[in-house]
């Protein structure tokens, strides 16, 4: 056989079918692999370095997949299909830029139980205007009954979170004796009352060990002030000769205000009126308890009090807002200051009693004091 078929085939690689016989090596002649004779070498162009890959997007058949990984080793058909490597993912991610679904829109909530809260709130008033338009001094004593509940409420919370014992006995009795004193004999009799609870509770803390004699006394006297004292104004209203009415106009106020604000910022509050005391309120809540509250005074003051005018209920609805409003935020202040959302469990969807007093008890003085202006002591 004439050793030129052993030659290189179009600078391919040879098979182990197509190897020559080994040969010696040839003195002077080029090192040459193991598939090479000497006088094959000698006949040989030395084969091109192709790169890995190829550099302008050629074909894997042309000369230089020869010489490429993955390529076909033979160019006579005795290659096999390149494989697909083994580490490909089996299931890719998708692409950075895949379009995500948009996450789903989340309902506003309340935030409470609105249906055990309406039906409290519906209990508490039918008890209320039954009482107050029955017989005035049953209401006299639903206003102690409030009063004793929101103190007891508001010293326990005090001794829980801040260790403050301020006594709750004096405290408990002045407050009905303020109530009773405010009804019987006006402002003066308020003011007695609430000077002798004030002294009580100085003399009852003495009973105890002396430290901590300051701060529970002065947790004491501001407690005195927050809950019986302002519950007094109401006792007040009530003891004048449209005192029914005069009472019925300061909470549909109050109630009013506190559901405009409730409305209008839950639907279209956006900017926080104060959220580092209470991040629920809104700008546009505020103007909505103002709106609300401005619109029912006119109406109360029409056509409830005798001697009113609707311009008189617009002031009064505006000052109602404006106190409620505060009264709310100062509630909410005392709660952070001690940790908590509210001051009880007694009232279901609402809190305590103290949650629903919050805005009630300063818009009393308030109220008490623009009808003794716009229309006397009656």
């Amino acid at each position: 056989m004439n050793n030129s078929s052993w030659g290189p085939r179009q600078a391919g690689y040879w098979g182990p079918a197509d190897r020559p016989p080994a040969q010696g090596p040839v003195p002077g002649a080029a090192p040459v692999g193991p598939t090479y004779d000497a006088h094959d070498a000698q006949g040989t162009r030395p084969m091109p370095i192709v790169p890995d890959g190829p550099a302008d997007g050629g074909h894997q058949d042309d000369d230089r997949g020869a010489a490429r990984p993955g390529g076909p080793l033979f160019r006579d058909g005795m290659s096999q299909p390149p494989q697909q490597p083994s580490h490909a993912p089996q299931n890719p991610e998708p692409m950075p830029d895949a379009p995500q679904p948009a996450p789903a829109p989340q309902k506003k909530s309340a935030g409470r139980d609105l249906g055990a809260a309406i039906g409290v709130g519906v209990g508490l008033g039918a008890v209320i205007v039954a009482s107050l338009f029955i017989v005035k001094t049953v209401f006299v004593g639903v206003i102690a009954i409030a009063v004793v509940v929101g103190l007891w409420e508001l010293t326990k919370r005090l001794e829980e979170r801040k260790g403050i014992k301020a006594p709750l006995v004096p405290l408990a009795v002045g407050g009905v004796a303020m109530v009773v004193a405010g009804y019987a004999r006006g402002a003066e009799g308020a003011w007695v009352a609430v000077a002798l609870t004030a002294l009580a509770v100085l003399v009852w803390r003495m009973t105890q060990p002396p430290q901590d004699y300051l701060k529970d006394v002065t947790a004491g006297v501001f407690a005195a002030f927050y809950v019986p004292f302002l519950a007094t104004f109401v006792a007040m209203m009530l003891a004048a000769d449209d005192g029914p009415q005069r009472v019925m106009t300061f909470l549909v106020l109050t109630v009013v205000s506190d559901t405009g604000a409730y409305a209008i910022g839950w639907r279209f509050g956006r900017h926080k009126l104060a959220p580092r005391i209470s991040p629920g309120k809104t700008r546009e809540g505020l103007l909505g308890a103002v709106a609300f509250a401005m619109a029912a005074g006119a109406l109360c003051m029409q056509f409830l009090i005798e001697g009113g005018t609707w311009w008189q209920g617009l002031l009064l609805g505006l000052a109602v807002a404006t106190s409620a409003t505060l009264g709310d935020l100062g509630e909410s202040m005392i709660k952070r200051d001690l940790g908590i959302k509210d001051m009880g469990t007694l009232l279901p969807g609402h809190g305590g009693i103290m949650d629903r007093l919050d805005s009630l008890l300063p818009t009393a003085p308030v109220v008490w004091l623009l009808l003794e202006v716009f229309v006397g002591s009656g």
